[in-house]
């Protein structure tokens, strides 16, 4: 199997390449064994102390006793390779590890990690043993904890826009610049920093960065809306001087260095984010089983049934799909990017809508500081915008789609040229795109799913015939739209939501094959039920997203939305 193959790039051009997919990822079972064992140390910690942790919230500020109970639990050494005193943990592992953190506490969560997560996932993708050597044992420990510092006061999510600058001075660099919204500033001290390099070599470079060199500072706590205790600061630089042996990476190729590190540590975000929806159901069926309205539990209405279900389907394929991306990265695939992506879009969005489906059926509860639901929404609001905004990582999802499918049309313009200096390959290129056209528009010698449960047929055709018109509508999107698809964000949105809606559909349809496999199908009628519901959820989405492509209120929307910008606000009143 070709490692450098992307499940969804492929899928984009027609091509369903099963065997990234089926069998669904396993944990190996000594890790497995380890986990339950960590997980059981976890409970007894942490279990009870929830008026703590409120108490936290309201102060905005985790005892540094308690940071130092983290490192004395291992919380910073998950994903640290054993050699370095590190657990040394998979992806799939630290990505349940991360799960379980967040069912007791998100800020305890989000200061793990951002340390295993992205802090110092650079020095453990690029860093070079000797830097390995130097660093690694006190990350293990917590002696040091990190800190990844991109976003900038006016660099965001368009991060090769920073201005921290690293000029060279001999064997030097001189680092001047400020981080912004730096999770673990405060008690951080090794830092990931991103600087720009006017070099030959590129204009970004990564550096490792140390709290007790001369002019690097940290801002005061900032006072945020969720997640508030954990430590966000800013982080400023002033002359900093550091040598070659701490760039990380290659000279001039940062912006490499920090792509890779946010795609690996995703499984952690969406692990917590699958985390923070079993709690939410937990909370909730608890609490509809004890409610009592009009002579019954709440549990017994049909539409606090029909919040329970939906809640149940979405973590479900949520946990399905981020466990797949995990795999992906355990068994050493190279190009998952797109399916990270949308692991983190899809679980962190599906964490949302069953925190406010289980503050509805908390009720007055719900929105009262004394339990943890308003907390849990506040905390959780940051997930869809930290790591790369779910807006645009949808249009990374989607454009990244749109470059493939570019790339095969140019291809097949110039065929046209080669069918008669080159007839061989014009008219092997040429008989490919037609074949995959023919394909898709009939469903004949398609690419389909072949390796699911024949008990799943009614999923798998929704998923086979949803590709199919996949295909058709990168196409003909690109050939409607040309370069100026960068500008049709509406579009490639719908294009985005449908490929989030195929991967999470083809995750959960391997998920349950392989429950079938291993327990019977008699033993999964629940699971079955649940692929069944989730299934015809992505049809009715895939086909709306499909039905766009011509008929759409977009420019109606955009005229809307350009009027109010000139107006700065709504410009009715009924007085």
């Amino acid at each position: 199997m070709d490692k450098s193959t992307s499940f969804m790039r492929s899928l984009c051009l027609g091509e369903v390449v099963e065997e990234m997919i089926f069998p669904f990822p396993k944990m190996k079972a000594e890790e497995s064994e380890t986990l339950r064992a960590v997980f059981d140390s976890f409970d007894a910690w942490l279990k009870g102390r929830e008026k703590e942790f409120r108490e936290w919230d309201e102060k905005g500020h985790m005892p540094a006793e308690f940071v130092q109970q983290m490192r004395e639990f291992g919380l910073f050494s998950f994903v640290i390779p054993e050699t370095y005193g590190g657990m040394g943990l998979s992806s799939t592992a630290y990505s349940r590890t991360m799960q379980e953190l967040a069912k007791h506490e998100s800020s305890i969560a989000i200061t793990a990690g951002a340390h295993s997560s992205i802090g110092m996932r650079g020095l453990l993708l690029f860093g070079t043993d000797a830097q390995k050597q130097r660093y690694m044992p006190d990350l293990a420990t917590g002696k040091m904890i990190a800190a990844f510092c991109l976003t900038e006061p006016g660099s965001g999510s368009d991060a090769a826009s920073i201005k921290t600058t690293a000029t060279r001075q001999g064997d030097k660099w001189i680092l001047n610049g400020d981080k912004l919204w730096i999770t673990n500033g405060g008690i951080a001290d090794f830092f990931t920093v991103f600087a720009k390099t006017d070099t030959k070599e590129g204009k970004m470079t990564a550096f490792i960065v140390t709290r007790d060199m001369p002019g690097v500072k940290t801002g005061p706590h900032e006072d945020k809306m969720g997640i508030r205790a954990s430590s966000t600061t800013t982080v400023l630089m002033e002359n900093v001087t550091v040598g070659d042996e701490h760039v990380l990476g290659e000279v001039g190729k940062g912006f490499k260095v920090a792509m890779a590190v946010l795609n690996s540590g995703r499984t952690g975000l969406g692990g917590g984010s699958v985390g923070g929806m079993k709690k939410a159901i937990e909370l909730a069926t608890k609490q509809a089983k004890q409610r009592v309205q009009f002579g019954q539990p709440i549990s017994e209405f049909g539409l606090v049934k029909q919040k329970l279900g939906h809640m149940v389907v979405e973590c479900f394929a949520a946990e399905s799909t981020v466990s797949m991306v995990a795999g992906f990265v355990d068994q050493g695939y190279k190009d998952y990017a797109v399916e990270a992506a949308i692991s983190k879009v899809f679980s962190t969005e599906a964490l949302w809508r069953t925190l406010d489906e289980a503050l509805q059926i908390a009720g007055g509860n719900g929105f009262m500081r004394e339990f943890p639901y308003e907390r849990m929404m506040r905390d959780c609001r940051i997930n869809r915008i930290f790591e790369g905004t779910n807006d645009i990582l949808r249009l990374f999802i989607a454009l990244t789609a749109m470059n493939d499918v570019g790339h095969q049309l140019k291809e097949l313009s110039s065929s046209l040229g080669n069918v008669f200096t080159d007839p061989i390959k014009g008219f092997g290129l040429l008989s490919e795109y037609a074949r995959r056209r023919m394909a898709n528009a009939t469903g004949v010698g398609s690419d389909t799913i072949t390796k699911a449960n024949p008990e799943l047929k009614a999923a798998t055709a929704i998923f086979n015939e949803a590709t199919r018109e996949l295909a058709t509508f990168a196409d003909k999107l690109l050939r409607k739209h040309g370069k100026k698809i960068i500008d049709r964000q509406f579009a490639t949105r719908r294009l985005a939501d449908v490929m989030i809606d195929l991967f999470a559909l083809a995750c959960t349809i391997s998920r349950v094959t392989a429950l079938i496999e291993e327990k019977g199908s008699a033993a999964c009628t629940e699971e079955k039920q649940i692929l069944t519901v989730f299934s015809g959820q992505v049809r009715r989405r895939t086909s709306s997203n499909f039905g766009k492509i011509d008929e759409n209120d977009d420019e109606l929307i955009k005229s809307l939305a350009d009027a109010a910008v000139e107006k700065e606000g709504y410009r009715w009143d009924t007085l």
